[in-house]
This record gives C-alpha cells, structure tokens and sequence, in this order.
C-alpha cells in the first residue's frame, strides 16, 4: 500500500501551520510535507513534528533559483537555509526549484548549481529531489519535463540528485504517466498527487486514475512517501473520502 504523506502547507489551511501537524496524525498520516516551512522556527516545526509521531518526507528550497545565472550566490544562501530546516526536522529530501528564466546559459547553471551543492547536502545525509513543473500554471519555468530533469540528473556526480514526479505536472505537459512513471523509476525518489484539472483531490471527479496508478507504484522498487499536494474544494477533512482505503480517516471536525 502507498505510504502518503500530507501536504500541510496545501491541506489543513483552515488552522495556523502548527496545528496542522496534529490534524494530519489524527487523520492516519504518518508523514507530511512542508513546502514552505520557514515562517516558523525550525525548532517549533522539529516540536511539532515529534509530538505527533510524524516524519517530514520533503521541504522546498526557500527561493527559486537553481537554474538563473547570476544569482548562484543567493542559491547558496538558500541552501543554506533549507539545510539547516531540514536538519532540525530530519527531513531527507529538499525539492530544488529551479526557478523561471530562459537565459541560454540556465542548463549549465543549474548543472553547477547541482554540483556544488552535492558535497553539501552529502555532509547533511540529505538528497536534493528535481521537480518539473507545467507551463500552464508556472509560464516561464525552466525544468518542465521528465526527460530534461532525467538528462541533468544523469550529468550530477554521485548520487544526491533524485527526480520528484509530480502526477498532476507530467499529466499536463506529457500524459502517458505509467509509461513515463516506469521510464524514469530508478531516479525517482518522491511522488506527489492531485487531481486534473483544478489541482483538487486525486478523487473520482478528475481525469487521473489514481487507484491504478497508486497500485502500480506498489509494484516498483520504491519505498518512499506519496505526497498529497493538492487544493480541497471545501474542506480538508470533507475531502478526505478518497484515502481511506489508503489508511486515512478524516479524524474529526478540523475547526
């Protein structure tokens, strides 16, 4: 069975961002992610984190930046900074945005980028995860298919750059998800899902189907965390109907 994780920075809205983690637990889920963690002290997530026994599976790199020439020494201070959440909340993954730009030298930007931070993120037991993102919500972004991420992923050296496949992005830009799902398997290290379009629950009322989907990542050698990443049409917990066969409840009134 996939193993989800809850995206408290898209699911739980209705309540401050430290209160969402013990909504998340009393759900079912055992992991969450937090995309945007750093209005809070990392020592306040890290709290909240334990108190529910939670994992945190993924955090975003505070700025977008990776791939825009110029700005490599506000990437490092980003880095920095993502790092030193990560630690706080032993989360193993950062996603590494790569940010808009159609500079022709952004590829070997990124490319650099990557590799520095290599060493660093070594140091900390940390992975950086590589997101393509669709041109419909984000114009302008820089990394917007699996076969450009997979391409920059294969020139890093060593192995601290994984692929973050997203269903609702691949969906948009390319379709074939099993195909491209299997494809790329080995250098995935962290899905997410929501539903296409509006980006709602991964439910019956989207065009996704998530049931297969979900049944054939069992089947891959993956043994991560499924991120529900996604913006509920009312409520969070009104929502939640389609995870219970996965292990989640909505676990009370959320207000």
């Amino acid at each position: 069975m996939p193993k989800l994780a809850a995206s408290v920075s898209w699911l739980y809205q209705e309540v401050d961002l430290l209160d969402r983690f013990e909504l998340a637990a009393r759900a079912g889920f055992r992991a969450v992610e937090i995309q945007q963690p750093y209005s809070e002290p990392p020592a306040a997530l890290a709290r909240e984190i334990e108190r529910h026994d939670l994992s945190a599976a993924l955090l975003n790199l505070p700025a977008a930046l990776a791939a825009i020439p110029g700005q490599e020494s506000e990437f490092r201070t980003a880095l920095t900074r993502a790092l030193e959440y990560a630690d706080a909340t032993g989360c193993p993954r950062l996603h590494c945005l790569a940010g808009r730009t159609d500079d022709p030298a952004a590829e070997a930007t990124f490319l650099a980028n990557l590799n520095r931070a290599a060493t660093e993120v070594d140091r900390h037991s940390k992975r950086l995860v590589l997101e393509p993102l669709n041109t419909r919500d984000n114009p302008g972004y820089f990394l917007t298919s699996s076969a450009q991420a997979r391409r920059i992923i294969d020139q890093v050296e060593g192995n601290h750059v994984a692929l973050q496949f997203d269903f609702y992005h691949i969906q948009i830009m390319e379709g074939f998800l099993a195909e491209t799902m299997r494809t790329h398997a080995k250098v995935i290290d962290h899905f997410q899902i929501s539903g296409v379009p509006g980006r709602n629950e991964p439910d019956s009322q989207q065009e996704i189907n998530y049931p297969y989907l979900l049944d054939l990542i069992d089947e891959l050698p993956y043994e991560g965390w499924v991120g529900c990443e996604y913006r509920p049409r009312s409520g969070t917990v009104e929502g939640l109907g389609w995870a219970r066969p996965y292990g989640i409840e909505a676990g009370g009134n959320s207000c």
